[in-house]
């Protein structure tokens, strides 16, 4: 049975993707812990990021690197947060989010955002960040 992610991915779902390559793909959470919250997740399914070939694993942190520009540059933040839990969904997902102390990483506060146009918002301002920042990849995200 295909995850959450592969569902949104293939479109199934709805998502705010901000990158599209062919083999990962970035969109923001739905309960973000600030906004700007993307989750980097490869297309292809695997559970444990551990299990992923180095080439693939690579290729989602160098994603991930980008995003982290694309908040910072968004949102003025002094850092880019980035966790790989893995708990959540059994598909490999990176959490990049603009941070400006520890506590942006409690992941007991983030909530299912309740104002859909604030993601709506946020996913335009960090694709025009990226775009700045010469990713061609947050083009056209509304696309495969």
């Amino acid at each position: 049975m295909p995850t959450l992610f592969s569902r949104i991915i293939a479109g199934e779902l709805p998502g705010r993707f901000v990158w599209r390559d062919p083999e990962v793909t970035a969109f923001l959470t739905i309960a973000p812990l600030r906004p700007g919250h993307t989750l980097v997740v490869p297309r292809r399914e695997i559970d444990r990021w551990t299990d992923t070939d180095s080439g693939l694993l690579s290729r989602c942190m160098e994603v991930a690197q980008a995003v982290g520009k694309g908040v910072q540059r968004a949102w003025d933040a002094p850092r880019a947060g980035l966790v790989i839990a893995g708990f959540e969904v059994p598909h490999l997902h990176i959490h990049v989010s603009p941070v400006w102390d520890m506590s942006d990483f409690d992941f007991s506060k983030a909530e299912p955002e309740k104002d859909q146009s604030s993601l709506d918002d946020a996913a335009e301002r960090l694709r025009a960040a990226l775009l700045e920042l010469g990713y061609e990849q947050a083009r056209d995200t509304d696309r495969d």
